[in-house]
């Protein structure tokens, strides 16, 4: 009965908060109070849930007889909404070995080092703890690993594209010279760039004479999600580089570009992702599958900045704003997967 103590405070915080608060019928509903109260009830079922929650979990395991992780397991369905619950599972678990397991595989991403023995190990680890028979949940193990595996992927990932991120374009390095040479060949097919620096680079949308000024903000990163979006979907690239050099309508495309990688960038480390990430691979998502959700994104902020007609660049910030809260809005949906199927439209 260890958790009676914090229970009985836990019950007077809340009947003292009640009491305090105003009777609905005097709240008006756009009022501030309104807010606060809403703002307190949150609050409090957030408390009253944290220190019930050990106890939920109890009763629920002597009826079903199933721990937390196998109700999840064999409950949600399959992808985001199922490794999702795994994942607030050993998030707030408070068995000192399933934390000590979480970290030891944080370490283990954060230096990029995560290989799928490791969840293996991890599976393993979690079963002992919990105590599973495996030979009558034959489909735990497997089932486990690939939530596991969605979930330290995605971290290390974060950790392989933060990586990227961090390393400046420096035109001295021969492998990134030749990645912007590509850049080129591959959105002007055809075309002869005269010289390293020139005026040439405005046409696919850098500032100046030298695109290395525009790489400082992402690095590297911002160069390789160009590169890719050009060579892998060459005809959506150009398509896209073709409207936004519309007279009325266009953009600086490298530039806007460079920006759509900071957006796809914070989505990722902000955890955002995780939905799209989630259902787009059973495996660990390789850097790829960041190249690819830039594509994604890069091309549908292409159709609604047509669909918005600004008035000129000066509107780009209102834009992507939208655009942004757009994306946030589609990834809460559990079934949220952004696929690269491009319909192309007229100029």
């Amino acid at each position: 009965w260890w958790w009676l103590t914090p229970l009985t405070t836990t019950t007077l915080i809340i009947i003292i908060t009640l009491l305090s608060l105003p009777p609905l019928s005097s709240i008006k509903p756009s009022s501030s109070t309104m807010k606060i109260s809403l703002r307190m009830f949150g609050i409090i079922w957030s408390t009253l849930y944290w220190w019930m929650r050990p106890l939920i979990k109890w009763v629920l395991r002597r009826t079903t007889r199933l721990c937390e992780l196998q109700r999840i397991c064999y409950g949600e369905y399959k992808g985001a909404q199922r490794t999702c619950g795994v994942e607030f599972s050993l998030k707030h678990s408070r068995t000192p070995e399933i934390q000590k397991c979480v970290k030891y595989m944080d370490s283990k991403c954060q230096e990029c080092t995560l290989k799928r023995d490791l969840i293996y190990y991890a599976v393993f680890a979690i079963v002992r703890i919990k105590m599973i028979n495996t030979k009558i949940h034959k489909r735990f193990t497997d089932i486990l690993g690939e939530c596991l595996t969605q979930i330290w992927g995605y971290r290390q990932l974060t950790a392989e594209i933060e990586i990227i991120r961090r390393e400046m374009f420096d035109s001295t390095i021969p492998s990134h010279e030749e990645k912007l040479q590509r850049l080129w060949a591959a959105l002007m097919p055809g075309v002869i760039l005269e010289t390293r620096i020139t005026k040439q680079w405005q046409i696919i949308g850098f500032q100046g004479d030298d695109p290395q000024t525009d790489f400082r903000g992402m690095g590297i990163l911002g160069l390789e999600n160009l590169l890719f979006f050009a060579e892998q979907y060459p005809t959506a690239a150009r398509h896209v580089l073709a409207r936004s050099q519309h007279p009325q309508y266009g953009y600086s495309f490298a530039i806007v570009g460079i920006n759509i990688t900071h957006m796809a960038y914070s989505l990722l480390q902000s955890g955002d992702a995780k939905i799209h990430f989630y259902n787009a691979s059973k495996r660990f998502p390789e850097v790829r599958a960041f190249h690819q959700f830039y594509c994604y994104l890069f091309f549908s902020f292409d159709e609604l900045w047509r669909q918005e007609k600004p008035r000129d660049m000066m509107e780009f910030s209102r834009v992507r704003d939208k655009f942004e809260r757009q994306v946030k809005q589609k990834l809460k949906n559990p079934t949220a997967y952004f696929k690269c199927n491009f319909v192309l439209e007229n100029i």
